[in-house]
């Protein structure tokens, strides 16, 4: 059996797997937890990129992280939803690469993460690259290096 080192996939540029900026649902860091929860329902994802307006990428924010942010000590606190901003519940530590890097890379962060998020060299939010969209390819690529065998 080869070694996935010496598959030439590993060494292949991720922009071909990446969804552009322009199509990732995300938030700005100043939109409320309301508006934040209305998207990551409407898009159906766990969560989604925080950017501002010069598509800058500050973090990530969840549907988990929302409702912990209104759970209270006796009752769900709702109200907190039109109150709290989003850059005060997000998180800013996230799965992050340069549109130069490898697949190899992207791979191995999306152990951990179900996207990541990538970046050009200005610090541009570029777009994200999903889990599911490398581990398909990987798993075309196996199968085809398979019938070669």
């Amino acid at each position: 059996m080869q070694k996935l080192d010496d598959w030439n996939i590993l060494d292949n540029k991720i922009t071909p797997f990446m969804i552009p900026a322009e199509k990732v649902a995300h938030v700005h860091p100043d939109n409320t937890l309301e508006h934040a929860l209305l998207v990551l329902i409407k898009s159906g994802y766990t969560a989604i990129p925080v950017l501002d307006t010069s598509f800058k990428l500050h973090g990530l924010i969840s549907k988990a992280q929302i409702l912990d942010s209104i759970l209270g000590l006796e009752r769900i606190e709702p109200e907190r939803l039109q109150n709290t901003k989003v850059d005060g519940v997000m998180t800013s530590s996230l799965a992050c690469i340069n549109d130069s890097d490898t697949f190899e890379r992207a791979l191995s962060y999306s152990i951990n993460h179900p996207f990541v998020c990538v970046e050009n060299s200005d610090g541009e939010f570029m777009g994200i690259i999903t889990r599911s969209k490398l581990l398909a390819y990987l798993n075309g690529y196996l199968h085809e290096s398979r019938k070669k065998t």
